[in-house]
């Protein structure tokens, strides 16, 4: 399942990186909704329970808005039914983290947003998952791979804005950087019986493992592969339930590599969670395809745009500074965004 995620961009950022194609062709990135982008914190350990950042249509908060126009909210990982009863979300019996694909239909908490169209998708550099080894569990990390297109995106001005000449202003450019995961999810909206603000929240949509992941487990989020298939799960008017579904589908084409172990108690928040480690060696990994381009882009892009994850306490904070020690320009990359912020 998916019970682990990053996501380490800043909220202006991870506009930039949802940036989209509505109707007349012109390129427009999604608005967060109204104090949404202060409750959103960057990661690189996120958790269920956990405010994550979701793309969802924004007719579900103004239904005069066009079908197409995307928002950016805020929500809570692990879904609260709207019926749920109790005043306390803490208090769910059950895990609604993850919902597999093949029950949506069958089960009321899943089943009333499916055909509602409250679909949505869970936006994350990446998500974790263990593969059980001799030894224990070995940690993966898992992400879309960056390709020669991507590695082009790497460097800062490559793209010139399109203008747009009713206006005459420049329309937001194709994002430069880190290709997010779109993760299928339904959303749900609880108000608390006695009163008080409503609470959005979400489930990742789960189905079998395509066939290079199942060594590690045997299952994996739906991936939405790119803008066609984000638009379609999007589109609650147009694309009914029953043909959304079909979207949920087992795709080979992910790339990950095994990260350290620190990554397993979910307190950890450092770079440390993203490096890649070499499991059979103590020496440093061997570069492959897959991560050396996700090294490439996070050692050239501009740290001084990110905004530090929220570290939780200064036991972390103290684990992070120690960091520098490291070579890897992944993990040079994160410290110095890190470091960044905290001498401002």
């Amino acid at each position: 399942m998916c019970g682990r995620t990053a996501c380490t961009l800043a909220p202006d950022e991870v506009r930039q990186a949802c940036s989209y194609r509505n109707r007349e062709g012109q390129r427009q990135q999604p608005l967060w909704r109204d104090g949404d982008a202060d409750k959103y914190r960057p990661s690189y350990n996120k958790s269920p329970q956990s405010m994550s950042p979701v793309l969802l249509s924004q007719r579900h908060f103004d239904k005069n808005a066009p079908m197409d126009e995307r928002v950016l909210a805020s929500m809570r990982w692990g879904l609260i039914p709207a019926w749920f009863k109790a005043n306390d979300p803490g208090k769910m019996q059950y895990s609604t983290s993850n919902c597999r694909s093949e029950n949506i239909l069958e089960k009321k908490s899943y089943k009333d947003p499916m055909l509602k169209g409250q679909r949505c998708v869970i936006l994350a550099d990446g998500f974790y998952e263990w593969q059980r080894v001799e030894k224990g569990k070995q940690p993966f990390f898992i992400y879309f791979p960056q390709g020669s297109s991507q590695e082009k995106r790497c460097r800062d001005d490559l793209v010139t804005p399109a203008r747009n000449k009713e206006k005459d202003v420049e329309a937001p450019s194709e994002w430069n950087g880190w290709r997010l995961l779109t993760m299928a999810g339904l959303f749900d909206c609880w108000t608390p019986p006695d009163g008080g603000e409503p609470l959005y929240s979400y489930s990742v949509i789960t189905v079998n493992a395509s066939p290079n992941l199942q060594s590690i487990h045997n299952r994996m989020p739906a991936i939405l592969d790119g803008e066609e298939e984000v638009r379609r799960w999007l589109d609650f008017g147009k694309v009914k339930s029953s043909d959304a579904l079909e979207l949920l589908q087992s795709k080979d084409i992910l790339s990950f590599h095994p990260v350290s172990s620190v990554v397993n108690n979910s307190r950890n928040n450092t770079p440390e969670c993203l490096q890649p480690v070499d499991p059979n060696s103590k020496k440093g990994p061997k570069p492959t395809a897959s991560n050396k381009m996700m090294m490439s882009w996070l050692s050239s892009s501009s740290p001084s745009k990110r905004k530090a994850s929220d570290t939780g306490n200064e036991e972390q904070d103290s684990k992070q500074g120690t960091l520098h020690k490291s070579k890897g320009a992944l993990q040079q990359w994160l410290q110095g965004a890190s470091k960044k912020q905290k001498t401002k």
